[in-house]
């Protein structure tokens, strides 16, 4: 049952345990001990968060597969543009001067 955890989390990624458990028709107790195990070896991580959904409190356990990077941002960087013109004028004052 651990794998179909971990593929579900590879395919969703970070949901809370309610979630798996209603993905996966599990039940939550199940799923819970589930994921302590998966913890102790290191292949997810685990915390426990309170989410408001339409003004409703939702507590639970928020789950993502350790060490998973996100994808790089396409695209130019914020910044990228003014940083560059900033020291192209810096060094054209600099040749004035001298």
């Amino acid at each position: 049952m651990n794998t179909s955890i971990l593929q579900f989390l590879r395919a969703n990624g970070e949901q809370l345990d309610a979630e798996i458990a209603k993905a996966l028709h599990m039940p939550k107790p199940q799923v819970l001990n589930h994921i302590a195990e998966l913890s102790a070896l290191g292949e997810v991580i685990c915390c426990r968060v309170t989410r408001f959904v339409g003004g409703k409190k939702v507590e639970g356990v928020s789950c993502r597969l350790s060490a998973y990077v996100p994808p790089k941002a396409t695209g130019p960087k914020p910044g990228a543009k003014r940083a560059a013109s900033a020291n192209a004028n810096l060094n054209n004052t600099e040749a004035h001067i001298v």
